[in-house]
Formats: C-alpha cells, structure tokens, sequence
C-alpha cells in the first residue's frame, strides 16, 4: 500500500458508511446527483446548507424531535407507518426526499413532491381526545417546514458557518418556501423573522405525551441504522439535543450539563470536518 493510498481507503470507508446510512444500498439505490437543473441553482445558499452531511444529520434529528410536539404530526406517525420496526427507513427516505428535492433533476423533484402528496392523502385521523387531523393540513405543513427549514440552517451555522450574514439566512427561508408551497404548506417563512415567529405562534398547540416520549427514544437509540461507529452516532444525537431551542429541550425533558455541551460541540465540529474531507 502506498502512504497516499491510505487516506484514500479511509476516505472511501466514510463514504459508504455514509450512502448506507442514507440509501438502500441493498436495493441498489444509488446516492442523489447534483443535477444543474434543480429547483435550486448551483451555488444557492440551499445547496451550500444541505450539502454539508454532518450538520444535516445534526438538524434533521432536531427537527424530527420538534415536529413530534405537535399532536396531529405525532399521531400521523403514531397511526399510519411502522415506525417501532422500521424507524431508519422513514428517516432515509426523508434524506433522500431532501436530497432530490435540492439536487435532483427538477422533474425528478416534482415527482417526488407530488408522491408525498398522494402519501399525505391517506393519512388523516382523530385524536385521542376527539380533535381530526390530516396531513394535507396547510397549517401542519408548515409546522413541519419551519422545523426542519430552522433546525438544517441552525446546525449549518453552528459546525459550519458561525458568520452567515442574516441576510444569507433569509434567503435560505425564501428559497426553500419553493418546497413548502409545493407541499401545500401555509403560511410559509420568507425570512428568518417569519420563522421564528411561525414557531412562537404554533408553541401553544405543542404537548408531550407518552407516544411524544416513545417515539424520541426510537429516534434517538438509532435502532436498525446501518454501523457509523457508536460515537459519531450518539454524538450526533447529543448535538441534536443541544440543538433544540431551550423550550424544546425542557418539553422533552432533555438536559446537557455546562460540562457536556462544549464537549458535545467540539466532538461534533470534528466528525463534521472529517465527513467534509472524506467527501470533498
């Protein structure tokens, strides 16, 4: 082996820990390519965000754990997949629904778009306490939006851009509204004010419950996910947690010590930096 082979092992071993981690390898499902006719441009503060594996990972977990304070949105879960059994599966294919949607060929992204639509015409309910619900809810759309649109930016400047100007966070908000009123989602954040005061808005209708408690804890064991080493993993999970908005964390029941969470930072910043350089 030659010394300049090595790095080159160990880059290509992150890798495919990586596309196993967020596509069915086992099925022959191949990673999303950058396509130059994507909803997004090349270059767009969208493809800068989502581009980044390790914060992404950080942030989808953070909006997943968000998303299930709402009762409607937990008991679309709770009632119509197999969640207990196949947890990583659903996370997979949200990746995979976000990375079509920002690098996939534009016709490729409206026809996932519109398969989460038919998805979402099934499944509707009632609440335990009586309340209907539905996914195709505008209102419970853009719940889902605004945490994920807000936990992805917030992961990305804290392990990658400390100094985006808030000006390049609008901008991420306006273009990814493109999805969400694709979705059906409304009202939609344009600006990182509007978020922030869609999520103060929904706050009064979040709760936990038992099914709220159960589910975060499938999300955050990481049952059934394919080996990325047990300390990226429960670093990321960490992460995500420190993530959260404090309300969030307390809601949950959640806690990092003044002691865990600079080392929870500081691990993280450099498992994101290592997957910046196997894939660069």
């Amino acid at each position: 082996m030659t010394p300049a082979s090595l790095p080159e092992r160990v880059k290509s071993s992150i890798r495919r820990r990586v596309v196993g981690l967020f596509n069915d390898v086992e099925r022959g499902q191949t990673p999303v390519m950058r396509s130059p006719d994507a909803l997004f441009a090349p270059g767009s503060v969208v493809w800068r965000v989502h581009g980044d594996v390790g914060s992404m990972m950080v942030g989808g977990v953070a909006s997943l754990l968000l998303q299930m304070l709402h009762p409607s949105v937990l008991a679309g879960v709770w009632d119509h997949s197999n969640f207990r059994k196949d947890m990583h599966g659903r996370l997979r294919r949200t990746a995979r629904f976000i990375a079509m949607t920002t690098y996939g060929e534009r016709t490729s992204a409206e026809t996932a778009i519109a398969t989460v639509r038919r998805v979402h015409d099934r499944v509707a309910g009632t609440l335990p306490d009586g309340t209907p619900y539905s996914a195709n809810d505008p209102a419970l759309l853009a719940w889902v939006h605004v945490t994920e649109t807000s936990s992805f930016l917030d992961a990305w400047i804290r392990y990658g851009e400390p100094l985006m100007p808030t000006s390049e966070q609008d901008r991420y908000f306006a273009q990814m509204a493109q999805v969400g009123e694709m979705l059906g989602a409304d009202p939609l954040p344009r600006s990182r004010a509007q978020a922030q005061q869609l999520t103060a808005q929904m706050r009064p209708q979040l709760k936990v419950d038992a099914r709220t408690r159960e589910i975060a804890e499938l999300i955050l064991a990481g049952r059934g996910a394919p080996a990325m080493g047990e300390v990226p993993r429960k670093l990321a999970m960490q992460a995500a947690i420190d993530l959260l908005p404090d309300w969030a964390r307390r809601m949950h029941g959640f806690s990092l010590s003044p002691l865990e969470r600079p080392l929870v930072r500081a691990g993280t910043f450099g498992v994101a930096q290592t997957l910046r350089w196997a894939f660069r």
